[in-house]
Formats: structure tokens, C-alpha cells, sequence
């Protein structure tokens, strides 16, 4: 008999705010070089969702922060794990920019979200430890592969990993690519499982490219010459993040894939972080042509929430696996034996993938 950790209950919280495309219309675009963009703002936005498939995307509520959405998501995940909370033994919490008031563009992270999150939910257990995985958006793949190891080790019975992040508040008003981001909180409850033949989490593969690609995404201030203050915000160059993306995912999915000796056919679901969902379709594209294999239907292996949802970092991919197994994304189930593979890419740069065999 061997240990492995498998994923006994997950929850959600997607905020209530809609912030739709059209809402973007009265918005002054500039450039890198605060130029302001000429086009007309209908026709930017309009390029934006062809390229992006964003149509609309969640905004966090102002008497709301990031430990808020990780603490709903947590509870759920409690709940619906049925287990004590006071049993846990890791909260692990990945996020990036720590709680932001709506009013307050600055990042608060201290106690740290964990800690917050911990505290709301009352557990008194001193031995159940809490902290934060800063690691861009492939931050909450990366609690599971932790949390893996403390199951693995013999230290961990029982992990709580949480995806938390506010974009929206970290956006510059001025910049296209403030409507990619979105906010939004996932978790699961990882358990150490006994078994004769492999369950759950059965390899994982992470990479960091800091050489020439640490700052594709970095924080610097409005590209708005005329911007109120020096408030810093997320900015990313977009088209080097899309080659880097192509390069590096696909050929690192593989070798997870590769390492867990699945045949990619045997491949139920790809959970995939979704940031542009042009983006996301040529790597699972390249991924299956890697393997010299043509896909015809993508969306029924890849499943993409990014049209409602948009971009909230380190919370897409709970969020897309809590949906399918509690049966709120039309066509998409999962069932014992079924092998699916989490990954993401962010910030870093990094990458990380996951393949899981479903108990």
C-alpha cells in the first residue's frame, strides 16, 4: 500500500459584480508611450474580445477583500469534504497581491492571508499551519504540489489549498490589458489516501525562465502621463508572454504526461489557467501535435470559463474544477478513472502542470 493525495471537496467564490465589455467604452486607452490610442474605444474593445473571448468578467464588491473570497471558498471546501476543520494540518493560500481596499491601491500582507484565513474560520489547532504561496497565477497548482509533498513525507494528513486574487483593484485604467483581469477565489481540501494502485495526484513537473523572462510581467505606474499619483500597477508584455506560453507549456504538460506513463488519449480533461483564450487553444493544439496527434475538438477536453469570467490569476483552475464536479459546466463531468491534468502559467516566469487520476 501506498500514500497518495487525492482532492475530497472543493468550493468556489466568484463575486457578484459584472463588469461587461460595453462598460469599458468610456475608458482612455493609451500606450507603453502614454500615447493615447486613436481608435475608436468600440473597436479596441472589440478586438479585445475576438482575441480574448472575454465578454465579461467579475469585479470584487468594496466592502470585500481577497481573504474574504479565500475564506468562502475555504468554508465550502469544508463543507463539502465533510470534515472538521480543526484536522487540517496545512493552509496553504496563493495569491499575489494580498488584500487591496477598493479605496487603497496597496498591497496588505500582513498577518498574512493564510493566517486571515485561519482565523475566520476558528480553527484553534496550533499544529494546522498557515501560509501564503506567492508564485504568479500558477500559484495554486503549486499549494497542490506542495501540499502533495507533506502527504507524501508523512507530515500531512489533511491540506487546505486556496487560489485568491483581486486583479481589479491592480489594474491601471488607462492600459487594453486592464480588461483581462478578473477576481475570483477557489480551494480544495487535499487527503492522504491508502492504495494498492495509484490515485490521485500521480506526478507533477515545474519550471521558473528568469533569464530573459522574469519581468514579462512586473508592476510600474499608470501609462497615463497625466496619471493622479505613482500607484503601481500589474503590467505585462503581452505578445513575449504569448510566445513564452506556446514554448513552454505544451513541451512541459508533455513531459508530466510523459513522467506519469499515461497515453495522452487517456487524457479526460485539461484544466488549463485561462488568460486569452487564443492563447490557450494553440497550446492545447501544440500539446496534441507534439504527440503527433490532430485534435479536432478542443472544447470538449479543454473546458474554458474565460467568456464569463476572465482572468483571476491563481483562482481559475479551482474555480473551472469546482464547477465540473459539482456539475455547473454544461458537457463537462468527471468520473472515477478519469485522468485529468492541472496547469498554469504566470508570473515568474513560471509553469507547472499536474497529472491526476480521479478516485
Amino acid at each position: 500500500m501506498r500514500v497518495y493525495s487525492i482532492i475530497i471537496g472543493s468550493g468556489k467564490y466568484i463575486p457578484t459584480l459584472i463588469q461587461k465589455n460595453e462598460d469599458f467604452y468610456s475608458r482612455d486607452f493609451v500606450n507603453e508611450k502614454g500615447l493615447k490610442i486613436e481608435k475608436p474605444v468600440a473597436d479596441i474593445v472589440q478586438k479585445f474580445q475576438e482575441i480574448t473571448d472575454i465578454r465579461e468578467r467579475r469585479y470584487l464588491s468594496p466592502e470585500l477583500n481577497t481573504s474574504d473570497m479565500a475564506y468562502f471558498a475555504a468554508k465550502e471546501a469544508i463543507e463539502t469534504s465533510r470534515i472538521d476543520p480543526e484536522t487540517l494540518d496545512y493552509i496553504i493560500v496563493a495569491h499575489n497581491f494580498g488584500d487591496i481596499l477598493h479605496d487603497n491601491i496597496k498591497s496588505d500582507m500582513v498577518p498574512t492571508l493564510a493566517s486571515r484565513v485561519k482565523h475566520k474560520l476558528q480553527i484553534s489547532n496550533p499544529d494546522c499551519v498557515a501560509y501564503d504561496l506567492p508564485f504568479g497565477c500558477p500559484g495554486w497548482v503549486q499549494g497542490l504540489i506542495q501540499g502533495n509533498y507533506y502527504i507524501k513525507s508523512g507530515d500531512a494528513k489533511r491540506v487546505l489549498v486556496v487560489g485568491s486574487e483581486n486583479l481589479s483593484r491592480i489594474a491601471d485604467p488607462h492600459d487594453i490589458d486592464s480588461m483581462i483581469y478578473s477576481d475570483g477565489a477557489g480551494a480544495v481540501i487535499l487527503e492522504s489516501k491508502e492504495s494498492e494502485t495509484p490515485i490521485g495526484i500521480l506526478c507533477h513537473k515545474t519550471r521558473t525562465d528568469t533569464l530573459n523572462e522574469a519581468h514579462f510581467l512586473k508592476m510600474d505606474i499608470s501609462y497615463h502621463p497625466e496619471f493622479e499619483d505613482n500607484t503601481l500597477f500589474m503590467k505585462m508584455n503581452g505578445r513575449k508572454l504569448y510566445e513564452y506560453a506556446l514554448n513552454t507549456v505544451p513541451a512541459l504538460v508533455k513531459a508530466t504526461i510523459d513522467k506519469s506513463g499515461i497515453d495522452i488519449s487517456k487524457i479526460k480533461k485539461v484544466l488549463i489557467h485561462q488568460a486569452n483564450a487564443k492563447m490557450d487553444e494553440a497550446i492545447i493544439q501544440r500539446l496534441f501535435k507534439l504527440y503527433e496527434k490532430k485534435l479536432d475538438d478542443s472544447a470538449s477536453i479543454m473546458p474554458m470559463i474565460i467568456s464569463k469570467l476572465g482572468n483571476n490569476s491563481v483562482a481559475t483552475v479551482p474555480i473551472l474544477y469546482d464547477k465540473i464536479v459539482k456539475g455547473e459546466l454544461k458537457g463537462h463531468q468527471l468520473a472515477s478513472g478519469d485522468y485529468i491534468v492541472f496547469t498554469s502559467v504566470g508570473a515568474g516566469m513560471n509553469v507547472n502542470a499536474i497529472v491526476y487520476l480521479v478516485p
